[in-house]
């Protein structure tokens, strides 16, 4: 998970007089017309172009750049454009189309005050994103046509980034993650080891764990010292029916040689030759008779007693080796960064070495030229010690050359430059965009653009169903009355209390002698609780029990309901108030969302959970990624988390092992979607005393009377059924986007 980051479009601190409304993306899908369910039957008949983000960002907030670099992908493809930062779009060559809705007007608000209205949105789009407020020109932004930066020399202010001249600029060396800690002085080859401690956080595969039973030891025992000889190590896997399995190891000792080079023969079907990574192919793999227990036999020969290995996430090498070893240098570890993040081995041979590795336009990795790399490195930090490397700036390096790659041709820097409506040019195609007479957008003028204008929405929708079908890329625009400042403070008031009141139990009636401290531990074990008290305004007592998340709610009405304890057989209910009236209908339908289909909730989790899960990871198949929040405040970890599975047969039996008698944890599947929980971190809190009715404002209350096709409930679930049949029309491998921008307002 990526940590929390401080976004333009956030919402500003209490006090200012400016406030911005968070915009959505609400979705991305592919139009198969398939359904989500076919990754479930595993069966498929051909490639299909298929969108994959990076899960559970900690604020699920996609840029319009961002945006931008998805479509741009979407229309040239990976020989033209460097893949989006952002997501994964597989089979991009199978794509057919691309088709952008646009919901003018509507927002994050409108998309959870009518959740249950927008009933396609919500079940047929898998990737569901926040935006930062839209700009004065949305549309332009996110095509790419504003704000071109053209990359001309280095500033000079970041002269000093460059490598071996950081030394120009003042650095404060104290704060460097490599200093703090090895210190300024040179260190010898012993303090470079990782220690067992540090072995078993960053899962090295070691004597006395579960999943490391069949591994094979080194047999490396003897004593090392600051002149023990070093190896790089470095191999390349394919993906198996048993998960990741070794296909080349590269062993190359300190003076240069390559002592071992060997391509090995899988034990299992191999499903994934990982060809872009390995270079390995079934051609090159089919006459190899080598197998993992023969490279073990000759790693044990050798390597001398006193051998340390090098490499770069070291710990991936060995257990595709599954070999045991106790002298380790990861140079992923060595060249420490900041929040346990790791600088990959092409940079650093780039900005250490000053040699270019994992070239482009080489198939696959070279596994002897990694390990090379490896050691270089490695002898490189004992020659000059923690002080030259943190002199180089790394960090500082290393953000200037994300910003500018492409940058090494002109050609590159016109590319990071060229615009949606560009690149369709250099194919020799046009953009078509439907949208309303009075909707103003550079877009619209622009050359290369099909632009139709229309007097309504529903000339707007009639025109997509002719045009659509014509154009390889299309920007279809709706327009909607957006809420009124009044208005949309009311209804983010409204939500928040209505979010708190669903995760909001009441349970007894309880024994005037109940142990009260038991009754605590037990509400807790079902999540985190942001307020426990005790009720005695009725004839028993009764306990108020406020959760963080909803989940957590949900589990504790389920685990409790009806049940024994203490005595006495207890209710636990939700208050009941004109906001949680439809509660039982809205948390089957969150239950139901896509984003959610898929995820577990889990309480009781420990600080070593991590670890403990990731021991026993080939017990849990499908696991894509997991959340473990953690207090803003103190840093530590929270004692729950979020699973996100492949399908969701995976994900159920991955609840009922971890809520069983081995794990005993406590675990249901997720209903909030991590964009809302980022979204309802950005209101202001709200609470009201139960029972107190929120009066809904007078334009509200009018409104509700007319209760006509213009009612932005009514229109929500109208142009949500017109929206879903136009979808529903679109050819296979369309990727369809639906934005619903926001608004920019000054209270």
């Amino acid at each position: 998970m990526e940590p929390e980051r401080k976004r333009s479009g956030s919402t500003l601190k209490k006090g200012r007089k400016r406030r911005l409304i968070p915009s959505k993306v609400v979705g991305a899908a592919e139009a198969t017309r398939s359904h989500w369910d076919l990754e479930e039957k595993q069966q498929p008949i051909a490639k299909k172009a298929r969108l994959s983000t990076v899960l559970f960002a900690e604020n699920c907030e996609v840029t319009h750049g961002q945006l931008c670099e998805l479509l741009k992908y979407a229309v040239l493809g990976k020989s033209s454009f460097p893949k989006p930062s952002w997501c994964q779009l597989f089979h991009q060559n199978h794509l057919k189309n691309v088709v952008v809705f646009i919901l003018q007007g509507l927002s994050q608000l409108h998309f959870y005050k009518f959740y249950l209205e927008f009933g396609f949105l919500r079940k047929a789009f898998k990737h569901k994103f926040r935006m930062p407020p839209p700009s004065s020109d949305f549309l332009a932004d996110i095509i790419g046509l504003q704000k071109k930066q053209i990359i001309g020399n280095l500033p000079k202010a970041m002269e000093g980034s460059l490598p071996f001249a950081s030394s120009k600029v003042s650095i404060n060396l104290q704060k460097d993650p490599i200093i703090q800690k090895y210190g300024f002085k040179k260190v010898g080859l012993t303090r470079c080891l990782l220690t067992k401690e540090e072995m078993k956080t960053y899962h090295f595969p070691l004597q006395g764990f579960l999943d490391c039973e069949n591994f094979v030891p080194t047999k490396c025992n003897g004593s090392v010292t600051d002149n023990s000889p070093l190896f790089g190590l470095d191999c390349e896997m394919c993906l198996t029916s048993k998960g990741r399995e070794l296909t080349r190891i590269s062993l190359v000792a300190e003076g240069g040689g390559c002592v071992m080079d060997e391509l090995v023969k899988p034990d299992n079907k191999i499903v994934d030759y990982l060809t872009s990574f390995s270079g390995i192919t079934k051609k090159i793999l089919n006459p190899v008779t080598t197998k993992l227990k023969d490279v073990q036999r000759r790693l044990k020969i050798l390597l001398p007693p006193d051998a340390v290995l090098v490499g770069h996430s070291l710990d991936l090498d060995l257990r595709a080796l599954k070999m045991i070893h106790p002298y380790v240098i990861d140079t992923s570890l060595l060249y420490v960064r900041e929040q346990g993040r790791r600088f990959k081995l092409k940079f650093l041979a780039k900005a250490i070495l000053g040699k270019d590795i994992q070239c482009p336009d080489r198939l696959g990795h070279d596994a002897t030229e990694d390990a090379r790399t490896t050691l270089e490195l490695a002898r490189y930090f004992l020659k000059y010690g923690p002080k030259k490397i943190a002199e180089l700036n790394l960090e500082a390096l290393f953000s200037y050359q994300e910003s500018q790659e492409p940058r090494n041709t002109a050609e590159g820097v016109q590319r990071l430059n060229t615009s949606v409506l560009e690149c369709l040019d250099s194919v020799g195609q046009k953009l078509l965009f439907l949208t309303q007479e009075a909707d103003a957008s550079a877009l619209s003028s622009s050359k290369n653009c099909q632009t139709i204008k229309c007097l309504s929405n529903k000339e707007v929708l009639e025109q997509a169903r002719v045009e659509i079908p014509l154009f390889p890329f299309s920007i279809v625009q709706f327009s909607f009355e957006p809420f009124s400042p009044n208005l949309t403070q009311e209804m983010n008031k409204r939500i928040k209390i209505k979010w708190t009141e669903m995760s909001t139990v009441y349970a007894g009636p309880f024994n005037k002698n109940c142990n009260l401290s038991a009754l605590k531990r037990l509400f807790k074990s079902f999540g985190p609780v942001q307020l426990m008290t005790l009720v005695l305004e009725t004839h028993q007592p009764h306990l108020c029990i406020q959760y963080e998340v909803l989940e957590a709610a949900q589990l504790a009405i389920e685990s409790l309901d009806g049940v024994l304890v203490e005595g006495s057989c207890i209710k636990v209910q939700r208050p009941v108030t004109e906001l949680t009236l439809d509660c039982d209908t809205l948390v089957n339908e969150l239950e139901q969302d896509s984003e959610n289909r898929g995820t577990i909730y889990l309480s009781g989790v420990s600080e070593t959970f991590k670890e403990h899960l990731l021991q026993h990871c080939s017990i849990f198949l499908g696991l894509e990624a997991m959340i473990l929040p953690k207090d803003l405040k103190s840093g530590k970890q929270k004692g729950y988390c979020f699973l996100r599975f492949k399908t969701f047969g995976s994900a159920q039996r991955a609840l009922n092992i971890l809520t069983g008698k081995d794990w005993k944890l406590r675990g249901r599947h997720a209903l909030t979607p991590r964009h809302l929980h980022a979204w309802l971190r950005g209101l202001a809190r709200e609470s009201r005393l139960p029972g107190v009715r929120v009066i809904p404002p007078s334009s509200e209350q009018e409104a509700w009377q007319m209760l006509n096709v213009d009612h932005p409930k009514i229109a929500a679930w109208h142009w949500g059924r017109k929206i879903e049949k136009l979808y529903h029309n679109l050819c296979p491998g369309t990727l369809c986007l639906i934005l619903l921008p926001g608004t920019k307002r000054v209270e």
